[in-house]
């Protein structure tokens, strides 16, 4: 069986904000391997072809709270806010993805391109923080 792709986190400035990035690098990667806990939007998606539509939304500049009102399946209508989840509380795939991610915010996400499938359907995650 081949390997899994690792989801691969996008911004649409993620070229313009490279340089600014690299002075805080070995706080990124305690940020990234610490923490116990993660504050996580999500859009939730049964079909994949409803997250590839929402997906686009967000390439096209629109804000992730907006994007996940509209197309999110799930309880989380509130933007996709889930709030804070700890370690151990979240399905393997969505949780390995949302502790690889750097925080970000609503108006300029960070998140998980191509989105990650688990049981209960296709995710577009973003972390706004980790403790």
């Amino acid at each position: 069986m081949p390997p899994k792709k690792k989801p691969v986190a996008t911004n649409s400035k993620s070229t313009a904000s490279k340089g600014a990035k690299s002075n805080d690098e070995s706080n990124k990667s305690k940020e990234v391997k610490g923490g116990n806990a993660v504050k996580v939007r999500h859009i939730l998606c049964e079909k994949q072809s409803k997250i590839l539509e929402a997906l686009e939304k967000l390439q096209n500049g629109e804000k992730f709270n907006e994007v996940a009102t509209k197309y999110s399946e799930d309880k989380a209508r509130s933007g996709g806010d889930l709030g804070w989840m700890i370690r151990g509380s979240m399905v393997g795939p969505f949780q390995e993805a949302a502790f690889a991610l750097p925080n970000s915010t609503i108006s300029s996400p960070i998140y998980t391109n191509p989105p990650v499938k688990t049981k209960f359907g296709y995710h577009i995650i973003m972390v706004e923080g980790k403790k």
